[in-house]
């Protein structure tokens, strides 16, 4: 029998966004399947009866639930849905140690486990669940969607492929086995050294507010939002980032390989001027391309929007295209 492990949650009111009078919100916790006790938010539409759609949110990768994923979950609740948004493995709230690692094995079981949870509520409709990954969580949630046939529809929203940017790099400039040769090096210098202390050091997270005027425009993208308008204490983005090696198996596990096998609805949504454009265009053509199933699956892209508009802007995110996603692939 899988045990909860006794987290310790907040129950204040910490999230970056206001709070919806819209909705109900509580604190809940559910195990995934290498007994790590996850943390969630839980969103319900106000005076809700029956059993509702539901929907897990996860991401950007290196955030908290208290930060866009949560303000998604809180919106989406606000439209008819039951959400949760929940804090990955080693990560936020929720359990798994050592603290600030990232699998892609692990992660895309988060989400299956946030399915299982939501698959078992006596207020669910087990049968219309959904999920929204955000940022690296986006290539993620694709991930599970191939993986999880109990996911009806999934929203990959200003989407990474954390694989394809561990391995090559931003724009793949570093796309050549002998760029990711001295990368490894690097790491595996690092896990030696670790090792040996007994101690993980931090790969840093953005960078403090001014930033330079010479750092290229998604540095400063980033660094707005987590060091400024969204920080949050167990942010990962907003602090001293993920583990220096915390990453590493990223690299050398391509996540999206049967993606043109997913039968399930599929909405990518990316900005038009967002530095990642080319994660979502490129994971879109190939989860189409040769697939039998490309009839339920869309791409669309938000004219004039950079990739952290995507986080909170509520003028950009298109919440009335994703209602009508999911109510017409869930019903």
């Amino acid at each position: 029998m899988m045990k909860t492990e006794e987290l310790k949650l907040v129950t204040e009111w910490d999230k970056t966004f206001a709070r919806s009078e819209k909705v109900t919100h509580r604190k809940v916790t559910f195990v995934n399947r290498y007994g790590i006790t996850l943390a969630a938010d839980l969103y319900a539409p106000e005076n809700a009866s029956g059993r509702l759609p539901a929907i897990a949110v996860c991401g950007p990768f290196g955030a908290v639930k208290e930060q866009c994923s949560g303000l998604y979950a809180q919106t989406m609740a606000e439209r008819g849905f039951l959400t949760i948004a929940f804090d990955p493995s080693f990560t936020g709230e929720s359990g798994g140690t050592p603290r600030y690692m990232a699998s892609p094995d692990i992660n895309t079981e988060d989400f299956q486990a946030a399915v299982d949870f939501l698959s078992v509520q006596d207020d669910v409709d087990a049968d219309r669940i959904g999920i929204i990954g955000i940022c690296g969580w986006g290539g993620l949630a694709l991930n599970a969607a191939a993986l999880d046939t109990r996911i009806r529809a999934t929203v990959a929203s200003t989407m990474y492929d954390m694989t394809r940017v561990a391995a090559n790099g931003y724009f793949d400039a570093a796309d050549s086995e002998e760029a990711r040769y001295e990368t490894k090096k690097a790491l595996n210098a690092a896990r030696t050294g670790e090792y040996r202390t007994g101690e993980y050091s931090r790969a840093g997270g953005c960078l403090p507010l001014p930033v330079p005027e010479d750092a290229p425009f998604y540095v400063k993208d980033y660094s707005e939002y987590y060091k400024g308008r969204a920080y949050h204490a167990r942010s990962l983005n907003s602090n001293d980032g993920w583990n220096t090696i915390g990453q590493m198996s990223f690299m050398n596990q391509p996540i999206l390989k049967y993606s043109n096998e997913i039968r399930s609805a599929v909405l990518v949504m990316h900005g038009e001027k967002a530095h990642s454009f080319y994660f979502g265009k490129d994971a879109f053509d190939a989860m189409i391309r040769d697939s039998k199933y490309a009839g339920n699956k869309e791409f669309l892209v938000i004219p004039g929007a950079v990739h952290t508009d995507l986080y909170d802007n509520l003028d950009v995110i298109p919440f009335d295209k994703m209602q009508k996603f999911f109510e017409e692939n869930m019903k």
